[in-house]
């Protein structure tokens, strides 16, 4: 079966970039699979993802605007299947099947106009990332979409390493129209700051921080507030190096959304939270924000904790830090909630989608 893989964000390698390429390695065991980019971007993914991409083509990027509209549709007739990472556009293509994933609502598209109602009927399914997503994707387009939530590492803490008094976060770097970042670690920041001041001795709080090179003021903006407290900022972390950290850190914290009319703007919370995953392979108790897909990956009290304000974010946070008994049952409890978003597991469903 002749596959093509397409994600318009495809050079920042965030989650959802890691989404359609793990989908493409799965795929290319018994197909032959391209992705569609200009640059050869596959093994910079390999390092950052730990992705087998050696069964993975890279093919001419149809899908850029300085390619004509019959030349796409030509190329795209050439294919059995086409899975497309949306940002609520879609595409005109023909090929023999076309698979549509979405990553975050697009509430700011009109799904319900004429164009966009004949361009869905050519639509074989549609795949979202979290039950969240698709509450507002079957709304919005009037579909039955299906959930297939993203794989973690695959890597589960055995105690390779030795557990430290870390509290970690891991998100790219972007900034909302108000100047804030979407992950809020200036937030986070604050946050530690405040439990410092409050008599925390002995531990820091690492964020673990992608960007791209045009981001460089802004990240320096970030480290202008650290002062001197002990705040450490890790730089576009391979992923060797970031399951190191997972596997040292204690406590995970995720605050994206916060302070935000989710009501409004839902795709500002976050769509499902693969590094909280990812940190709970590693044995690490999340202390995330209640809202989005972290609801569907934590049962408070039991693999996790939720939080909505500030004042609940640092009450849950010295809970953990201050009973090492409770550490360990969250710890364990974590570690065998994040099998249920194995690698095995996403790429079966995957894979079953295409046949």
């Amino acid at each position: 079966m002749k596959i093509g893989i397409f994600d318009p964000y495809l050079d920042t390698l965030g989650g959802g970039e890691k989404y359609m390429l793990t989908s493409a390695s799965c795929l290319s065991k018994n197909n032959d699979v391209s992705v569609f980019w200009d640059t050869n971007i596959l093994n910079l993914a390999e390092k950052r993802f730990s992705i087998d991409v050696k069964n993975i083509k890279l093919a001419k990027n149809i899908f850029s605007p300085n390619v004509p509209l019959w030349e796409r549709i030509m190329e795209s007739m050439k294919y059995d299947a086409i899975f497309y990472l949306s940002d609520g556009s879609i595409p005109v293509i023909f090929p023999k099947k076309l698979f549509l994933h979405f990553q975050f609502p697009v509430e700011w598209i009109n799904p319900k106009s004429i164009p966009n109602k004949l361009k869905i009927q050519h639509v074989n399914k549609i795949i979202c990332n979290s039950q969240f997503t698709k509450s507002y994707i079957d709304n919005s387009f009037g579909v039955k979409s299906e959930v297939i939530y993203p794989p973690g590492s695959g890597e589960y803490n055995i105690q390779k390493e030795k557990k430290e008094n870390i509290i970690l976060s891991v998100g790219r770097l972007g900034i909302l129209s108000d100047g804030s970042t979407f992950k809020k670690q200036e937030f986070m920041i604050e946050t530690f700051k405040k439990l410092v001041d409050k008599g925390l001795k002995g531990w820091k709080l690492i964020l673990v921080i992608s960007f791209r090179k045009d981001q460089e003021k802004d990240l320096e903006n970030l480290k202008k507030m650290l002062g001197k407290y002990p705040i450490l900022i890790e730089e576009n972390v391979e992923s060797t190096k970031l399951i190191t950290l997972y596997s040292k850190s204690k406590i995970y914290w995720h605050a994206a959304g916060f302070g935000e009319d989710l009501q409004k703007h839902p795709e500002l919370a976050e769509h499902f939270g693969i590094a909280t995953v990812q940190a709970m392979e590693q044995g690490s108790v999340p202390v995330v924000i209640n809202s989005g897909g972290q609801k569907e990956i934590i049962t408070e009290d039991v693999n996790g904790f939720l939080w909505e304000t500030q004042d609940e974010f640092i009450d849950k946070t010295e809970k953990v830090i201050k009973s090492e008994k409770l550490f360990t049952k969250i710890s364990e409890n974590a570690i065998l909630k994040a099998k249920d978003f194995s690698v095995e597991i996403f790429c079966n469903k995957i894979n079953k989608i295409f046949q």
